[in-house]
């Protein structure tokens, strides 16, 4: 059984990613300084830190990525507006490495496995034939999703 400490242990740990110099710099085709240091010090984003971003990005989409990625940095730790004045390819970068070790991504396997899922492709079918919206197909129960799958089936 995992302690209290174990738990929260995940969100207080630091990871160096290595940022590619083809991110920092497009236009160098790879070719740059080697043998400096071209890391970053990122930590998981924790629940909190989600919704400190929620409230903050509500008005502001484009918004949400800044902050998540603001949040992460440890070293260098960058001001918000020195995090909107990076060039988006890297912010990309950092956002893709913020949401792998905070564990909010998924990979294409994963996605097509769960497309795949019955379940989800008869909640595409009956929201697709209905017109229902994705919650309201949530609420329906197993019984009901093979009844109108069923009804489907016999008066296409």
């Amino acid at each position: 059984m995992l302690t209290v400490d174990e738990l929260l242990a995940g969100g207080s740990l630091t990871y160096t990613v290595a940022v590619p110099e083809t991110v920092l710099n497009p236009q160098s085709n790879g070719q740059g300084a080697l043998g400096s240091d071209r890391t970053v010090q990122l930590q998981p984003l924790t629940v909190q830190d989600l919704q400190v971003i929620a409230r903050a990005a509500k008005e502001n989409d484009s918004l949400t990525a800044t902050l998540m990625v603001q949040r992460a940095l440890v070293e260098p730790a960058l001001s918000v507006a020195q995090v909107a004045a990076l060039h988006v390819g890297l912010v990309q970068f950092l956002l893709d490495q913020v949401n792998q070790i905070s564990g909010i991504t998924t990979s294409a396997e994963q996605l097509s496995t769960a497309m795949e899922a019955p379940l989800t492709r008869a909640a595409f079918v009956l929201a697709k034939s209905f017109g229902w919206t994705p919650q309201q197909v949530s609420e329906l129960t197993l019984g009901q999703i093979l009844l109108h799958l069923q009804m489907l089936k016999e008066n296409p």
